[in-house]
């Protein structure tokens, strides 16, 4: 069986131009939790700067109640944490809004496909759940593209 990180840069970024066609979403970047880390980003955001450090921050199973504390920070841009059930069976999302910006505060969701995670900002006046919603339904279809890939090795 072919591991995920197999799958090529192109697929990720195709995947990434698909959720930012749908008009709910500014940018967006499909992480792991081992290097390298960034598999994709839309390249006129600012998730392409995403760190390693805020990456295993935001994707490690330890220590999770002290993010709704300190926040965390995404790419350079300190977020609040709304919800968390990022490792919760059958949800797998995580709600964020960003604060402190000039330009108002935006959506920022988390959904886990398999050992990828796919991290969505939305449009300025895109609700936390509506993006949510949309950011689950595409994890399905990104779900789906990686099974149908594997299947073909």
């Amino acid at each position: 069986m072919q591991c995920i990180g197999d799958i090529s840069e192109e697929v990720w970024q195709d995947c990434i131009t698909l959720f930012l066609q749908t008009g709910m979403c500014c940018d967006a970047a499909i992480i792991t939790n081992s290097p390298p880390w960034l598999l994709a980003s839309y390249p006129e955001g600012n998730f392409f700067q995403l760190t390693q450090e805020e990456i295993q921050i935001l994707l490690s199973r330890e220590g999770r109640e002290k993010l709704f504390l300190q926040g965390i920070t995404l790419a350079g841009t300190k977020c609040l944490l709304i919800r968390d059930n990022l490792y919760t069976e059958g949800n797998n999302t995580m709600d964020l809004r960003t604060k402190g910006q000039s330009r108002g505060s935006q959506a920022v969701t988390v959904v886990q496909i398999e050992s990828v995670y796919l991290v969505v900002m939305g449009q300025k006046g895109t609700e936390g759940g509506p993006l949510n919603l949309k950011a689950f339904e595409m994890a399905g279809y990104i779900r789906e593209a990686i099974h149908q890939h594997m299947a073909h090795f």
